[in-house]
């Protein structure tokens, strides 16, 4: 948990130009876009079963839902805020194993699948058609995102994750990418090259939600991958170059990262905010007039 504070603290006085937000709480309507009301409420009046606390790896407290409502209301607030300069980020979410019914692997809600409902949502009483693509390059597979989003017109899940990894029950993305443990840079930047030019195929995004996993490093505890530092950090440019291609507001989510150190985890997150801010900047070259890159 300590590299959250972390990440923070290293933005802050390392990118000053960046504007630090405190998010907003996400409301039972806007959760209900995704999740059961009844599995919301249980949540939320901590009458979750022992057994579901344990799937979902914390135990219950009112913390951990004041967190978890906080965490998908940065990713709405990043989404806004990226729709209406481009680019925004969340230095948490990414909180993809959250099913519509029930929480898992420290993931309590969905916070891609509320925002990009809600997000389409909003577009559609203006009048308007909103695209969304979830690039999700954290290492476990967004299996419930896949489950939640599966059937949802408009809206595209890709997952590169490693095939030997958690979850070993693995939903049906819109693509689904398995890399074999050991992956290095050459081969996962392939593999991504690939699937991205396949998704533009598919549907050119208006919206693209990053789930920026800090886990496929070979660092990783637990990410069984072998991408370098340098390698991290081409992805990320990667798919921020991809979103500018397709002249798509681009929202990013820190997603998991679980380094030997907790320094290794947060030099590649500071990296994808860092190269976040390039890109926003770089989109507003001609018009900067004291814009600041948002962050919830």
């Amino acid at each position: 948990m300590a590299k959250y504070r972390l990440l923070r603290e290293r933005v802050q006085f390392e990118l000053p130009d960046i504007a630090l937000c405190e998010p907003p709480r996400a409301s039972d309507g806007e959760l209900a876009l995704a999740h059961d009301p009844r599995y919301v409420q249980r949540v939320t009046m901590g009458t979750l079963t022992a057994r579901e606390q344990r799937v979902v790896g914390f135990p219950w407290s009112e913390a951990l839902v004041e967190r978890a409502r906080r965490t998908t209301g940065a990713t709405i607030a990043a989404c806004r805020a990226a729709l209406n300069g481009m680019v925004a980020v969340n230095l948490a979410g990414g909180t993809h194993h959250a099913h519509a019914d029930h929480g898992q692997g420290f993931c309590t809600f969905n916070d891609a699948a509320v925002a990009a409902r809600l997000m389409q949502g909003e577009a559609s009483r203006r009048r308007e058609l909103l695209r969304v693509a979830i690039i999700d390059l954290d290492v476990h597979q967004g299996n419930g995102t896949a489950s939640i989003l599966g059937n949802d017109a408009g809206i595209y899940t890709l997952s590169l994750h490693g095939e030997r990894n958690f979850p070993f029950r693995k939903e049906h993305s819109t693509r689904d990418v398995a890399l074999p443990d050991g992956t290095g840079d050459g081969p996962y930047l392939a593999a991504l090259d690939t699937a991205l030019a396949e998704l533009v195929k598919t549907m050119v995004p208006d919206l693209v939600i990053y789930l920026a996993g800090a886990d496929a490093h070979a660092d990783d505890r637990l990410g069984k991958l072998a991408l370098s530092t340098a390698g991290m950090r081409r992805r990320d440019e990667r798919v921020l170059e991809f979103a500018r291609g397709c002249d798509a507001a681009i929202a990013l989510c820190m997603a998991g990262g679980y380094g030997r150190t907790v320094a290794t985890t947060v030099d590649v997150h500071f990296n994808t905010v860092q190269a976040a801010f390039l890109s926003w900047r770089d989109r507003q070259r001609n018009d900067l007039d004291g814009a600041r890159l948002r962050i919830a």
